[in-house]
């Protein structure tokens, strides 16, 4: 299996974790070293070292933000395809809220692999993204439950 397809499994489980709540299913997919980088502005951004850290960290980021919303769609805008050895892709997060208009947010997500399992992730997001988010939250952050 090559590195687009196994980054496909990937995603397909991250899915599965986050409709189960069971982030176990991820372990197989990154190393016992695995480092995940949220590269953004304050708040936002973080690095994460170390697998149960990293999924320790998504389901609290999973039940901190994007659970508080209606829904969650994620959308890929292009990739996954193989840049520098790497994986990448640009996505999309459209979060719904009673009340509000949508929040969309873009960015995009290179995984490094040793072997079959993710041992660098990185998110980006622009600053004037994580601004639009910020803006958001000001003014529709009360909704959220």
């Amino acid at each position: 299996m090559g590195m687009i397809e196994r980054y496909a499994a990937y995603a397909a489980a991250f899915e599965e974790a986050y409709e189960s709540d069971n982030w176990s299913v991820l372990e197989p997919y990154f190393t016992e070293e695995a480092v995940y980088d949220f590269i953004a502005a304050p708040p936002l951004g973080g690095r994460h070292e170390g697998r149960a850290t990293v999924l320790n960290d998504f389901k609290d980021a999973v039940n901190g933000f994007d659970r508080l919303f209606k829904s969650r769609k994620v959308d890929l805008l292009e990739g996954p395809v193989e840049k520098d050895g790497d994986v990448w892709v640009r996505w999309a997060a459209t979060y719904e809220l009673e009340g509000a208009p949508d929040l969309r947010m873009e960015g995009e997500e290179r995984a490094s692999f040793e072997g079959d399992r993710i041992r660098l992730l990185e998110d980006r997001v622009t600053d004037e993204e994580g601004a639009k988010i910020g803006t958001y939250m000001a003014a529709h952050g009360g909704k959220l439950s």
